[in-house]
């Protein structure tokens, strides 16, 4: 595909996506999604667009090529950059190797507009985890040592796609890294990872809490023993586990 129909190609979807626009629940989005001066989202737009009609736009645009993809991941709208994530995700999917390594090289280099939890969410297992998990996984243990926050939530839910597969010793790694992290989204994300865990192997998740969760950020603990029966829970909570 030429620029010019590359260009005319994205101004569609773009027009589209206009097209489905709510000023509602753009308004409800900002303040859903922290964008106050300060806050984690500061600065972030949004259109306006629930993610299922998304998901639904991201299948009727099943054709679209990477670089295009690349060229909406840059938009300052959040649901167009949403919107690229999961047509980049369905395209992973199908690709050959040699596109498969495009698209993850593409992901790592624009972890700036991968700036917010369901951006991370939507992509990082799919493609990072994906990518990663029968190579050298060093990449997500450079990325949890990052200043930047989305940074480390891709590092931490990128390890979702091996725990799927019943591995769990880069997410009790990672996990450990990130254990006195300051964020209150990576004790959430770190919390949902061991309760991951705990659903395939219980004794796993509780070996790793026996040994930290005394040191562990409250949000995280709790995360991670929701679905431990009530007594235990307290027992944790209280710290007589």
């Amino acid at each position: 595909m030429n620029q010019t129909a590359m260009t005319n190609h994205l101004l569609k979807i773009q027009n589209e996506l206009k097209q489905l626009s709510n000023k509602e629940i753009a308004e409800h989005s900002q303040r859903f999604f922290k964008t106050e001066k300060g806050q984690y989202g500061e600065g972030d737009i949004f259109l306006g667009i629930r993610v299922p009609v998304l998901r639904k736009t991201a299948k009727k645009y099943h054709g679209i090529s990477i670089d295009e993809c690349s060229e909406l991941l840059k938009s300052k709208f959040h649901e167009e950059r949403l919107l690229s994530l999961l047509m980049l995700v369905a395209i992973f999917n199908k690709a050959n190797s040699k596109d498969r390594k495009a698209v993850y090289t593409l992901y790592l280099n624009n972890t700036g507009f991968i700036n917010n939890w369901d951006l991370v969410d939507s992509s990082a297992e799919h493609i990072v985890g994906a990518y990663l998990r029968k190579i050298d996984k060093k990449p997500i243990y450079w990325l949890a040592k990052s200043d930047i926050l989305w940074e480390r939530r891709i590092s931490i839910m990128s390890t979702f796609h091996f725990i799927k597969y019943n591995e769990f010793v880069d997410a009790l790694r990672i996990s450990k890294v990130l254990l006195q992290d300051k964020e209150d989204l990576i004790h959430k994300a770190v919390g949902w990872m061991l309760r991951e865990i705990g659903k395939r192997d219980l004794g796993a998740e509780e070996d790793f809490l026996k040994k930290h969760y005394k040191q562990m950020p409250r949000t995280m603990l709790r995360y991670s023993i929701e679905k431990f029966p009530e007594p235990k829970r307290q027992r944790y909570l209280k710290g007589q586990a």
